[in-house]
Order: structure tokens, then C-alpha cells, then sequence
């Protein structure tokens, strides 16, 4: 493995900490001071009607709360990406409607999170679960995407987040060998979806190269993951270059690449490991020329303090 570490990657005379990269926070942080409530489908079925309002309303008013205590969390770490949990309103694409019928009547309050947001310059994403597969060969698979997608952009709507891909939701190609089936249904997406979503590369199904030409030909920008990328390719470095070909292939499919964001995180116990390690200890060179990176450790915040560190040495 020849991967650049730290130690390498930058000192105070080539990069000041203004210009360095916005890290993100996925999610959660490990010190469990941003933590949210769910719920199971499972659970929810066996209750009333009324019993399914009040237990929803509780889980979104604490969650709205707890959103609000992620953006606190951000500003007073100096994080200015966030990505919100796609469980963060559970079981609001029911078919009874009743938790999609709560997030409206908030829409104040939602609102005021977005708001807040844009105030503090703290950008807002999101990455859907993995059961929203486009390239399904099932048409009811399919339409299920699409209706978790469409309840998302609700959610950023009503959180009044740009319909752009500043307030991204990132997806990945699903089954494999389905570009064209791919690039049409992103084609028919409503312009709710279509304006915010992004594709990112992963280890299994679409390599870089094969979800760029998706991006390509769909219009929509892609989310270039170094590590998804070594561990496709079957890399042993995160300077092989292929990963700063794809870095910058990958901004071109930015219409403001100010904005263009990329992926970070390591193997746990090997470099081309897929399981995530706790911390950042290397990543590519190109990527102090990203101006957005979410950092995809298990560590959270600690693994972003961990990579300023080392970054500023």
C-alpha cells in the first residue's frame, strides 16, 4: 500500500485552514449527542389509527428538536455539511398517509430548520436508504423508489432546502448492467427529485467510470467515492491514477463544481477493506482539491477532528 498519509498531505505554509476542504458529519455523532428516535414498521401496524398519530407526532417533534441540536452541533465544531439520516421522519411513506400528513401540518417548523441552516452556512444533504434501487428489473421495485424519493423531496421542500444539487440526495446505480434503464427512469423523475439527486460509484454494481457515463448521459452530477473506487478496482493506492482521473472526470458533471462533493473513508483492517475504519489515516492527494468531503467513519466527528489535525500539521 503506498497511500499519502497525513503527515504528507499538507502543512501550514502550502494551505491555510480556510482554504482546506469542508468536512462533513454523517448522520450522527459518536458521543451520542445527536441521536434519533424511531420506529419499526413492524410495531406500527399493530397499532390504532390514533395510537399511529400520537406515536408519530412524539418521534417527529423529538427528532425536529434533535435536528436543530445537529445543526448547534455543526456550528460550534466548525462542520458545515451535514447529512441528514434518511430515517430521520420514519414511516412517513406509509399508505395511510398519516406520518406524510404530520410533516405538512409542521411545515413551520421544518421550515425553520432550513432557514436556520442557510443563516449558518451549513450545508444539508442526503443519502437515501439502499432500497431505493432505479435499475431494478421489477417495476414495483421501481415505483417504491421513486415514492421514497418523492417523500424525501417533500421533506427538503418542506424544510425549504433549494430544489439544486446544494442540498443533494445521493443515491447509488443499483443492479448491475442497466445503464440505459437507469438513465430513463432519472429521465421521468419529477423535477423535485431530478434537481437535487446524484449518483456516487460503488464497489459492486457500477464502477466510477460506468456510473459517469450514467451521469453523463442523465445530467445529473456524481459523487466520487476514492474508496468504493480501490476496492472495485482493487487498488493499492489512493494515488493510483485512475482516482484523480475520476476526481476530476467526476467535477465536470458539476454545473458549479464549488459545490461538487466526494466521498472519504478507509478499510478497517486492510487498505481495500470495505468496512469502514474508525478513523481517516489516508486518503487521496487529489482531494485537497475537493471542496466538500463527507467523512465515512465510525467515529463520526472524532475521525473529522482526527483528519484536521493531521491535515494542518
Amino acid at each position: 500500500m503506498t497511500a499519502i498519509h497525513f503527515q504528507n498531505l499538507l502543512n501550514t505554509q502550502q494551505c491555510q485552514e480556510s482554504t482546506l476542504p469542508h468536512l462533513g458529519l454523517v448522520c450522527i455523532t459518536f458521543d451520542k449527542k445527536v441521536r434519533f428516535r424511531t420506529m419499526t414498521r413492524t410495531r406500527y401496524l399493530k397499532l390504532s389509527l390514533s395510537q399511529r398519530e400520537s406515536a408519530l407526532r412524539e418521534i417527529y417533534g423529538h427528532n425536529l428538536q434533535r435536528l436543530h441540536d445537529a445543526l448547534s452541533f455543526c456550528q460550534e465544531n466548525g462542520i458545515w455539511l451535514y447529512r441528514m439520516s434518511s430515517g430521520l421522519f420514519p414511516l412517513s411513506d406509509m399508505e395511510d398517509e398519516i406520518g406524510a400528513n404530520i410533516l405538512e401540518e409542521m411545515s413551520a417548523n421544518l421550515g425553520e430548520i432550513g432557514q436556520r441552516a442557510q443563516a449558518l452556512s451549513i450545508r444539508m444533504v442526503l443519502h437515501p436508504d439502499q432500497y431505493v434501487v432505479l435499475s431494478s428489473d421489477s417495476a414495483e421495485v421501481v415505483q417504491t423508489s421513486i415514492k421514497i424519493l418523492e417523500r424525501h423531496a417533500r421533506t427538503f421542500d418542506l424544510l425549504s432546502l433549494p430544489r439544486s444539487p446544494w442540498s443533494l440526495m445521493n443515491i447509488h446505480g443499483g443492479k448491475s448492467q442497466r445503464t440505459e434503464q437507469l438513465v430513463r427512469v432519472i429521465s421521468e423523475l419529477p423535477e423535485a427529485i431530478k434537481s437535487r439527486l446524484t449518483l456516487e460509484n460503488d464497489e459492486y454494481a457500477y464502477s466510477a467510470s460506468e456510473i459517469l457515463a450514467v451521469c453523463q448521459q442523465a445530467g445529473v452530477p456524481m459523487v466520487f467515492d476514492a474508496h468504493h473506487h480501490i476496492c472495485h478496482e482493487n487498488l493499492d493506492s489512493y494515488d493510483h491514477p485512475s482516482v484523480k482521473d475520476m476526481f476530476y472526470a467526476a467535477r465536470e458533471t458539476w454545473a458549479n463544481p464549488d459545490w461538487q462533493l466526494v466521498h472519504i473513508s478507509n478499510g478497517e483492517v486492510a487498505f481495500n477493506d470495505r468496512k469502514h475504519s474508525d478513523l481517516i489515516t489516508a486518503m487521496p492527494n487529489v482531494y485537497h482539491q475537493a471542496p466538500w468531503i463527507e467523512v465515512e467513519a465510525k467515529h463520526k466527528e472524532e475521525a473529522i477532528a482526527h483528519l484536521r489535525s493531521w491535515w494542518v500539521m
